[in-house]
This record gives structure tokens, sequence and C-alpha cells, in this order.
């Protein structure tokens, strides 16, 4: 059950740690750090039994009071980049407004690397940080709030960048399109929202295209990701002729005029056309938030109305307590109404101390939760959560949550217990870097030098805290990738930078194959890696599918009768075995299901040949000569022999042995098996009988299928040869809502048709004089 948030009064709450706790895991020591753990753990008894209470200066209360950590997330193409180029430009961050596909080739400021200005898609997320002067729903004054900003990419194969951008996040602006609604990667992002219990507000963006129904998005808010949720503004004008909005909270029309929409312009007169909507979307805000705020619940029960200030605080109350997404109304390509999303986002969203979080504290025995305070005299402790090779080394991306981190100074991976020095901090502005000297908690900064991994802890050496690392779903396709040509270091060189800077890629060598396999999170992710192999490092290579692991067997009994003779000069090779191969079943004894039996009675065969003769059977089962592939399911006897006084050796034997399976192999009617996966789906109940026809095509055996409240589970068992490729599949069937997993099962034969093509592919491969 999850524990709503508590807003606690004006900054008592700083000292209490009133809030939820972000939970965390116990990170395993090893070494030296075990070691001495399991020292301190003996004086267990002498240590106290809390921690030590930091507080709050009235400088960090002053700073953090003014401060925002907020990321951007949405669905694919919902206008989170060029919302935050608005952001940017009206706060002063860059001079031009340049658009994601534009014309003069430059491409928005948070998309810095080439690939995604060519694609027109955010593949990395980008850190920025900008000032805001925000008008105060309360009092109407103008105060200055710092803003530090992550722009996430919205296609699903790089989930991972929004997953650890939200680890680290205070607040996020979820962008909805006002046409498409809450699509597939919506209910995504709302999913890693409520796992690192971020609160959000909502921008339905594009109000100026035709069709644009915000009503019916935020009905969908409400019905499809299961929070209450209320407009704050209602649009002036409809489709193109949208000119501002109507601020519902303060009651006043806003404006946006000049070149770019840089002057904003309120006014107490509501046009007439809109005024009675206006009143309407006013009492629907009071009624949500009645039911989600005790306060407002309360002044309606007692048939009074809440005051515009009373209304700005409940908002402010239910949107960090998880419990409420007030919803802004807009157009970022029109600029229009993005200056009073900001003030939403100062006014609404919670600064860094109203974000409980916990580290463990692993010198107790049970590594119990520690309240993070973000006061500045506190011992430091920061999470790495994004690692980038830059041109001067790794550049480490970190949020510290107590302390102040300081150019120069040491700080302790908790992980591996190493110290390191801090040779260079700097604040990101997308790709460009401002050199600062130290760092406040509550900020997000980078470091150079630091050799760490995801998800590492940094402490100052005073404490031994540890943070929970980031949610990394597990790949779900792969692909065989080869360099063209003669392979370099530089192949190695990016596989292991792109495996260590995004842990969603993975890379493995098949043992059967040799094939160098590449795991991820969709094709495109893949296909964006290859593509940054060839510019990035001058490496072009090919992807194909992977061979997949057949294996041979055998279906019938055949007898043996070998005679291995060669004579050269000197001592030649004798060898006779007589026998029979014959099919056989997993034995659970010996744990496997193949086996060599020796009958030889009297001396036929010397005992000391016999080894030989097994080493040779095992030998041949390696590779069968219908597909290349491994033989399983096949036991050979050995019955009878001869030797020569000579010429016979280990050797004579071994190579009559595996002469004899070979000769006798086609008389077993040898079969190729395959891989089967037993594979599970979860979609949406609606995509019920297009998920189970989509297994069919696939040859695929339903085994069963379950329906739970509004999703279905359905298991089948599918041929891993025809699941290559499904992933995408699923996503276009289920509008990207579904998702599988599969494992091994079993190897059953082939069709016969495939059978025939895989032979044939097979003979094609070997040389001539072996066909």
């Amino acid at each position: 059950m999850q524990v709503p948030r508590r807003v606690p009064t004006p900054w008592s709450w700083a000292l209490k740690g009133t809030r939820l706790t972000r939970t965390c895991l116990h990170v395993s020591c090893r070494g030296r750090r075990a070691a001495s753990a399991a020292a301190m753990a003996r004086k267990a008894s002498d240590l106290p039994s809390e921690s030590p209470k930091y507080e709050l200066s009235e400088a960090d209360i002053k700073r953090i009071d003014f401060q925002r950590n907020i990321g951007v997330s949405a669905h694919i193409d919902s206008g989170k980049t060029t919302l935050t180029e608005r952001i940017l430009y009206y706060t002063g961050r860059i001079r031009e407004i340049h658009e994601v596909r534009g014309r003069d080739a430059v491409g928005a400021k948070m998309d810095s690397m080439e690939l995604e200005r060519e694609k027109g898609i955010t593949i990395q997320s980008a850190a920025t940080f900008c000032d805001w002067n925000a008008s105060s729903p309360i009092t109407g004054d103008k105060e200055k709030y710092a803003i530090n900003i992550i722009d996430t990419p919205g296609h699903v194969d790089f989930t991972i960048e929004v997953e650890r951008a939200l680890r680290v996040l205070d607040g996020a602006i979820l962008v909805l399109c006002a046409v498409a609604g809450v699509q597939s990667q919506t209910t995504t992002v709302d999913r890693q929202m409520r796992r690192y219990n971020v609160p959000r507000v909502s921008f339905i963006n594009k109000m100026d295209r035709p069709g644009a129904n915000p009503w019916r998005v935020i009905n969908q808010i409400r019905t499809k990701l299961k929070i209450a949720a209320a407009a704050v503004h209602v649009p002036i004008g409809v489709e193109d002729e949208l000119r501002g909005v109507v601020d519902l909270v303060r009651w006043k029309a806003v404006y946006n005029e000049g070149e770019k929409g840089t002057d904003v312009v309120e006014s107490d007169e509501i046009p007439a056309d809109v005024l009675e909507l206006a009143k309407e979307k006013r009492a629907e805000l009071i009624e949500q938030l009645a039911e989600v705020d005790e306060q407002i619940g309360d002044l309606i029960l007692c048939d009074e109305i809440p005051t515009n200030v009373q209304i700005a605080e409940a908002i402010r109350r239910a949107t960090v307590g998880l419990k409420f997404s007030p919803v802004f109304l807009g157009s970022a390509i029109k600029n229009t109404a993005v200056q009073p999303l900001l003030d939403g986002v100062c006014s609404y969203l919670a600064n860094p101390a109203e974000s409980t979080v916990t580290a463990h504290d692993t010198t107790q025995p049970a590594a119990p939760p520690v309240p993070l305070i973000p006061a500045a005299e506190a011992p430091l402790v920061a999470l790495a959560f994004k690692l980038e090779e830059g041109r001067f080394g790794q550049l480490t991306y970190m949020r510290v949550y107590q302390g102040t981190l300081k150019k120069g100074s040491y700080v302790f991976n908790a992980r591996t217990d190493k110290k390191v020095k801090v040779p260079r901090l700097v604040r990101m502005h997308s790709n460009e870097m401002e050199d600062i000297d130290s760092i406040g908690p509550g900020e997000i900064c980078a470091v150079f030098g630091v050799e760490c991994s995801s998800g590492d802890t940094f402490t100052d050496g005073t404490t031994s805290f540890s943070m929970t690392s980031m949610y990394v779903p597990e790949p779900v396709i792969s692909l065989a990738i080869k360099p063209i040509g003669q392979e370099t270091p530089n192949f190695s060189r990016a596989l292991s930078r792109f495996q260590k800077e995004d842990p969603t890629f993975k890379v493995h060598i098949d043992p059967e194959s040799k094939e160098t396999i590449i795991s991820g999170m969709g094709e495109l992710h893949l296909e964006i890696y290859v593509e940054r192999m060839r510019r990035e490092y001058n490496v072009a290579c090919t992807t194909g599918k992977p061979r997949v692991a057949y294996r041979e067997t055998i279906t019938q009994r055949a007898d043996f009768y070998f005679t291995h003779k060669k004579q050269t000069g000197g001592a030649g090779q004798f060898a006779r075995v007589i026998g029979y191969v014959e099919p056989m079943e997993f034995d659970p004894e010996i744990g496997r299901d193949t086996q060599f039996e020796s009958l030889i009675m009297g001396g036929a065969i010397p005992s000391n040949y016999i080894p030989a003769c097994e080493k040779g059977f095992f030998e041949a089962l390696g590779k069968g000569t219908l597909s290349g592939n491994p033989i399983v399911g096949c036991r050979m006897v050995l019955q009878d022999g001869s030797y020569h006084i000579v010429d016979s050796s280990e050797l004579a034997f071994r190579i009559a042995t595996i002469s004899a399976f070979r000769e006798i192999y086609t008389q077993t009617r040898p079969i190729i098996l395959e891989p089967i996966m037993t594979v599970e789906v979860i979609a949406p109940s609606e995509f019920q009988s297009a998920v189970i026809g989509s297994l069919n095509q696939r040859r695929g055996t339903i085994l069963d299928s379950e329906v739970r409240d509004e999703e279905f589970v359905c298991t089948a068992e599918v041929p891993l040869n025809d699941m290559f490729g499904y992933s995408s599949q699923l996503r276009g069937v289920t509008q990207g809502k579904g998702e599988f997993s599969m494992e091994y099962k079993t190897h059953l034969p082939v069709l016969p048709n495939v059978q025939k093509e895989l032979a044939e592919a097979y003979r094609k491969t070997l040389p001539q004089a072996k066909k």
C-alpha cells in the first residue's frame, strides 16, 4: 500500500522528516568493506541507535525554497523538446529559438547529438538550468526561482533515460498531445513517476492543432492514469485562433504578445465567449480538489466558496502529496501559455526538501533507512545517475542530496569503498559546460575523472550511507553484430563504452555460434548504437538475426562394424569397433541425454583404449552431418572389436569411433530440433484477440489465457526462430501497451520443409570434397 505524502506547515517539516520515503535497497559489501561491516556489526551495541539529525539553516531554507528540479516527459512527438526550447528562451538561457526539424538545420538546443537532429527525436536525456521570475498565485509578487531541467526521450526504446532522470528529480511536467491524448508511452512514464513518487503537473500541448480537445484528454488522465486532475486554464480561442488562456486560480485572462510571445499581458476582464466555460471549469477544479484535499472538502460541506489563495494552496498540497495533477493548456510551437506553465512549476511542484529521500546505513546490522536532509553542513551524500563518454574522459551526472560537493575534494564510492578526487566540477547546459567550484544539496551537476557505475553512491567518508539504484528493465530484442572487414580495437571499445553508459544495452558472445550478440529495448535502440559505432568510431557493422541453437537427434537404432586401417612407413594405425547407436531419453541420474556404454568382454579391445572410444563418440556428437549442429538424445553401445599388438593406439580407436558413428548416422534417420520458448504476454484486455492472433501467426501453441481486472495474461509455447521481431509487432497490435517475457522450455522437431532448407543451407557451406 502506498503511503500518501504529507505536506506539513511552512518549514517545521524540514526538521521532522514527515515525507514519504523513497525505498532503498541494502547494497552488498565486498572485500575489505565486508570485513569492516562485520566488525561494525559486532560493535553495534556501542553505536548510537539513531543517526545524528541535521537541521536546515536559514541560508538552506532561503535557497531550497526557490529551487526546483524537474523533468519533461511524454509520449514520442508530444512536443517535449519544443517546450524545453521555449522555456530556455523565455528564461534567457538561449537567444534564439530553433525547431526540432527546423529549416535552419541548427536543431533544438537540447538535441545536441547529430543523430537526434537528423531523425528529429530525442535519444539521450539532456540536463540544463535556468532562472525564472515566477508570479506567485497567492501574493501575485514576482519571485526568482532556480530550475534544473532534464529533457527526456519519448520513445519506448530509450525508456532508461526517463527512468534515471525521474530517479533524481523532485517533480515533472507530463506533456500530452491535445489531439492524441494519453498514449502508450504516457502510461509508461506515469508508471515510472509513481515508482519514484514524483509529483507532476500536466501540460496539454498542441492546442493549436485541428481536433484539439483538452477536456477529453483530462478525462483520459483521470480514467487511464488513475489520478485526480482538473484544468487550471481554459483556452481563449480554439485551434489556429488560440490567443491565450484564462487562469482559473487567479481569475485572469493571460495573453502572449510581441515577437515569439515574449510579452505576457494579463487582464482582469475574461472574454465573454469563454466566461461561462471558465466558470464551469473553475467549479470542476474545486470539486476535484474537494475529493483529495480535506480543507477544500470542509469548505464545500459548509457551503463556503474557496478563495483564490485557498485554491492555490490546496493545489500545491494535493500535487506534492501525489493525489492531484493540475492541467495547464497551451501550444509550445505557437509560443502560447508557456510562461504560465513555468509559474505553475514554481508554485505547485515540490522543492528538494519536500521530497524525503532515504539512504541505508551499511554499518548497522539491518542497514536501517536514514532520512537525508538537504543541509549544506551535513555529510555529503550524492548519487551518480548517468554516465557519458566526453571529450575529457568519463562525465558522471550527479544529484547531491545532502552536504556540499567541492572541486578538488575527495569522495568515497560506497560500492567499491574507493577514495577518488573530484578534479573538475561542472553544471551542464545540454552539451555545454560551466565550471563551478562547489555545489550544494538539491542540485544536479556533473564531474569529470571519477570512475564509477550508474547508480553508485558517493559520500565524504564520514558516513557509510548507500542509496538504491534505479530500476533497469530487461532487454527484449537481440541481434548478431559483426564488423565489416577486419575487426579493430574500436569495435570492442565502442561496445564496452555503450554498455557502460546504458544499463539496458547488453553484449555477450554466444558460446555455440561464437557470434557477438547485442541486446536492447527495441529495434530503433540497437539501430542507433550501430549507427553511432559507424560515426563515432569509424566501425561499419552488419547486423542479422542471431543464429538459433538448433540440435540434431536420431530416431532409430543402427548397427556399426567399422575397421580403421592406415599403413604408412613404420607403425601404422589399426582399430575395429562393433556395436550400435540408439535414441536415448534424458536420464535424471546422470543428468544428460547422451551416453557411451562398453560391453567388451574378454579383452577384444584393451581396457586402456576404451576411454579413447568414448572420447571419439562425444567428439562426433559435437557436430552432426545433417545441419552442423550438436547431436543430442543418443547412446552408443560398444559390443566388440579387435586390435593389433603394434599398430593399435588411442588415436586409432578414437578415429575409428568417430568414423563408425558418421558412417551409420544417415541410417538412424536423424532429425533437426529447434528451441521452444514459453512466452508470457501481458496486455490490456481489449487487445486479447489481436495478441492471440499474433502468436498463432508465429506457430505458437496457446496454453493459457487469463483475464485480470483490465489486463489479460496469455501463456504460449512458440519456436524461438519465429520470435524475432515480435517485440515490434506486439507494440504495434497493442498500441505499445503490451509487454512479454520468454524463457527456454525444450527442443522439438522442426517441420519437414524447414529441415530440408537447413540441411541444404549447411551443405552449401561445406568444401566441395565433403558434399
